[in-house]
């Protein structure tokens, strides 16, 4: 076992289920202690508890409304009592509900909008400034998207999001890169979680989905995993304010 992570502390929103929890059980299997966030999944915290412990990781939970800007002090307050300080954070946490345009109404828009952007702002901005205060040249990742780059008909208010996304890590590549801190983002292509589980049940749908990418399969969350151990490394070294797209080829894949 690599252990690039060794002594290390990582906070990855969302890690309760799919690409967050990958990632965060990468991060274990590579010696980090884990925190994950979680909403309204708390067995599946629970199981990855137990899964990151039996990887001889320290693992803790959070479970925070990410719509709620306003909790993110006690999400601070709680790593610094059990953690102490933050090496590593992955802002993976996402909403994608499907829905036509017309019919997005401004309480959706504004959850979305919460939830994929402005928790992790303010997120960020916390860790950030604890990890100068401490003199910690660490590493952050947003989870962006394939949609960053290309359009969605039912996924007007989420491409927004994404984008937003990868314009704020090339803001924060330069207001940190003087402190040693290294910000890049990573898009996924079409990865098999229960965000499109039910837009990927039409089977013609998803065949479709799988053609279009050169590999000829869609993605599931491991996957995930090397390319954003490798950027949150120490190995990573001048990798800063840019996105990896990891899509199986489907964005190049026109014909």
């Amino acid at each position: 076992m690599v252990d690039r992570f060794k002594g290390k502390n990582a906070l990855v929103t969302g890690g309760s289920r799919g690409i967050g929890r990958a990632i965060a059980l990468g991060l274990a299997r590579e010696g980090a202690n884990v925190c994950i966030t979680y909403s309204s999944h708390g067995t599946d915290a629970d199981s990855f508890i137990g899964e990151a412990e039996a990887l001889g990781s320290r693992a803790f939970k959070f479970g925070i409304d990410q719509s709620n800007v306003e909790a993110v002090p006690s999400l601070i307050s709680y790593i610094e009592k059990n953690m102490g300080h933050m090496d590593v954070l992955v802002n993976n946490a996402g909403i994608c509900p499907f829905k036509d345009f017309f019919d997005i109404d401004m309480g959706l828009f504004e959850k979305v909008m919460k939830v994929n952007v402005e928790s992790h702002f303010f997120i960020t901005q916390a860790v950030a400034r604890k990890m100068i205060e401490s003199g910690i040249k660490g590493r952050i990742l947003f989870i962006s998207s394939i949609s960053a780059i290309v359009g969605g008909e039912f996924q007007t208010h989420y491409t927004i999001t994404k984008s937003g996304l990868n314009g704020l890590v090339h803001s924060l590549a330069i207001v940190l890169g003087k402190h040693g801190i290294m910000v890049n983002s990573l898009e996924p292509g079409t990865i098999l979680t229960d965000i499109n589980s039910e837009d990927l049940s039409n089977l013609d749908k998803r065949k479709y989905m799988e053609n279009r990418t050169a590999v000829k399969r869609l993605g599931i969350p491991d996957d995930m995993v090397a390319p954003a151990l490798f950027l949150l490394s120490d190995e990573n070294t001048y990798v800063t304010g840019t996105e990896l797209l990891a899509d199986g080829g489907m964005l190049v894949n026109l014909q």
